[in-house]
């Protein structure tokens, strides 16, 4: 063996400072490698969420067209002209008539498009419409001799 090999290994102290310097670089790998695979996995969730996000974007860009031009469809239940947009919680309160005028029946419409599902609140709407929890009230005010 050389000599300076000898003195390095027969010294404490040297050994000590090489040990914790081979330590530290051990340490700064392994972190720099974490680092490194941490970023990789965030781009490829980060890749997927945005394309999921894209999707459901189209949904709901898609859904909201069908409520729209969905009163001029063949199958709609009713005449476009008896129809008055809500939006939420139902997409449509429709008044359909007789030939003479008259109104013959109420109905709630909830436009869906595709495989979407009745909102919790949707479900709760129709229940009290097919269990005739449905009322009319008139409610008058006595605006017109307040001063505001």
């Amino acid at each position: 063996m050389s000599i300076l090999l000898e003195r390095f290994i027969h010294n404490p102290a040297l050994l000590f400072i090489f040990g914790i310097i081979i330590f530290i670089l051990i340490v700064f790998i392994s972190w720099k490698a974490g680092r490194i695979s941490a970023e990789l996995k965030f781009r490829r969730v980060l890749k997927t969420e945005r394309a999921d996000a894209v999707t459901r974007s189209k949904a709901v860009l898609s859904g909201l067209a069908a409520e729209q031009i969905a009163p001029f469809l063949p199958d709609f239940p009713c005449n476009p002209a008896d129809c008055r947009f809500v939006g939420k919680p139902v997409d449509f309160v429709a008044f359909s008539t007789e030939n003479d005028g008259a109104v013959k029946e109420i109905l709630f419409i909830e436009v869906k498009n595709g495989t979407s599902q009745l909102s919790k609140r949707e479900k709760e709407i129709k229940k009290c419409v097919e269990e005739k929890k449905v009322r009319y009230i008139e409610y008058r005010t006595n605006l017109e001799n307040k001063n505001f």
